[in-house]
């Protein structure tokens, strides 16, 4: 290893995603890893972390594990710009609102992506469209998700919104016009485009 911060990555990984949403943004200098290219990088992982799993963050003799924690690390590490609000009660509801947005889609998203049986997966596609159809008045509030700036919320949430197409979920303007602008703000930011890998990119190669 280099003394150049590494994220050990997976090219088709929502948790990764989210992190490579927030380097991007930060234009952080970091080595990425992609796990499925390089079968050193497996060992490594497996000394790295002890679930074995990406995405795992090393900077210089510190390693890092679970999104959370390392999201929230590089807003620290790099505090430009800054992807929390400042006051307490504003984290405090924008926490709340990334859990429950954990609660009821990104574990809905997991449920499609491992394909846990034709019955659950259904019913994870039905909440997911639901959710996000029902909760369309939220992304027409302000600029970002419940935000006059980009926070780890919206790094979390655009890389679900990314494989919609994916999960066969298909949104139209009448149904979440709100939704849909706050995608096409989005996909269109360079940062994000940065992001994505190849694999992530034919999700909805064509559109």
């Amino acid at each position: 290893m280099t003394n150049m911060m590494a994220l050990y990555s997976s090219e088709n990984c929502i948790d990764c995603h989210r992190v490579r949403v927030v380097l991007a943004e930060k234009g952080i200098n970091v080595e990425i890893i992609h796990v499925e290219q390089d079968r050193a990088a497996t060992a490594d992982l497996a000394e790295l972390n002890p679930y074995g799993e990406t995405p795992t963050l090393v900077d210089r003799d510190l390693t890092l594990y679970g999104t959370w924690v390392v999201t929230e690390y590089l807003d620290e590490r790099y505090p430009h710009p800054p992807l929390m609000p400042v006051d307490p009660v504003s984290r405090a509801y924008l926490r709340l609102a990334m859990y429950r947005m954990f609660r009821d889609w990104i574990d809905a998203a997991r449920i499609i992506e491992t394909s846990g049986g034709e019955k659950k997966v259904a019913a994870a596609r039905k909440q997911l469209r639901e959710g996000i159809i029902s909760s369309d008045d939220l992304f027409g509030v302000k600029p970002f998700l419940l935000s006059d700036e980009l926070s780890l919320a919206d790094c979390a949430l655009v890389p679900l919104l990314w494989r919609l197409p994916a999960y066969d979920i298909d949104l139209t303007a009448r149904q979440a016009p709100n939704a849909i602008k706050y995608m096409e703000r989005m996909f269109a930011r360079d940062s994000f485009k940065r992001s994505l890998t190849e694999v992530e990119r034919i999700l909805r190669e064509g559109e």
